[in-house]
């Protein structure tokens, strides 16, 4: 195996074990900040740390010419309504059914290829929609089997923040920002802010509550998944195929519903993982179609 691919590999394993422990972590911090109350003061810790790391590593922190469009659209569909969409999943959604639903993007990243890419859905790939649809139906079922209404908006949530998160890779790995990789994020989450203030303007946060444990996952949540886990999978991107990469994203729902499990208590039934190894099994023959 060359030297790229393994490289590649290690960075596509922090990244998806970062963002599958990040689902209960940001669950927990929910009980004590409003949603975009709590996506906005990580916004502003993670711009701090993104940009002085990228400062301290001498990357010039200017966009060149040029660049300003890819880093919008990267920054609205990687980081701004991603970040949105899967706060409010977890709002109606357990931690491990958000990250179930979410982790079904190499699915539509294998149907998005058509319009985007001129690649036609096979029967491979259509099978694997199947898979992966059964899933977020069994994920939104109760002990009876029926579809829980109340889960609805969550899970119509999670599944628009996998479809930005498909169209999101598939345009950074077409139109990778040319500049320094830490500035590059920096902007990135920097630009996704402003749309998170404005709708922290109308929540009431209370401050004053926020335990150690609270400052604790604000610190994880804005240095590990949304900086240094997005320079890896930006990195991982770069060194190996679309493919491999979406085949390795398969760890963060695995680590989201163990972490899940263990931190929060959730359920980890016959449901569950069923729900989960119907969802990996359709993104792993979208993965490989």
């Amino acid at each position: 195996m060359d030297r790229e691919r393994v490289q590649g590999l290690a960075f596509l394993t922090l990244t998806a074990l970062a963002w599958g422990l990040n689902w209960p972590i940001v669950k927990t911090l929910l009980a004590q900040l409003p949603p975009f109350s709590m996506r906005s003061l990580c916004g502003i810790v993670g711009i701090s740390f993104a940009f002085g790391l990228a400062a301290a590593r001498g990357e010039n922190l200017r966009v060149p010419r040029g660049q300003w469009r890819h880093l919008v659209i990267s920054s609205l569909l990687n980081f701004g309504g991603f970040s949105i969409l899967t706060t409010l999943a977890l709002v109606w959604l357990r931690a491990s059914e958000a990250v179930i639903i979410t982790y079904t993007m190499p699915i539509w990243a294998a149907l998005i290829a058509w319009p985007m890419l001129g690649e036609r859905p096979t029967v491979q790939r259509l099978l694997a929609l199947s898979f992966g649809l059964s899933g977020v139906v069994l994920v939104m079922a109760g002990a009876g089997m029926e579809v829980s209404r109340e889960k609805i908006p969550g899970a119509l949530c999670a599944l628009a923040a996998a479809w930005l998160f498909a169209l999101g890779s598939l345009y950074s790995k077409r139109h990778p920002v040319a500049m320094g990789p830490v500035s590059g994020v920096a902007w990135q989450v920097a630009l996704a802010l402003p749309p998170m203030l404005l709708l922290a303007a109308f929540e009431t946060p209370h401050w004053a509550g926020m335990r150690l444990g609270g400052w604790l996952a604000v610190a994880y949540i804005s240095i590990i998944p949304m900086t240094l886990a997005y320079l890896a999978w930006f990195r991982a991107l770069r060194l190996l195929p679309m493919s491999i990469a979406a085949t390795g994203v398969l760890l963060s729902p695995i680590a989201g519903v163990l972490a899940s499990a263990a931190m929060l208590g959730e359920p980890l039934g016959l449901r569950q993982i069923a729900a989960l190894a119907l969802t990996l099994s359709g993104v792993a023959l979208a993965a490989r179609s």
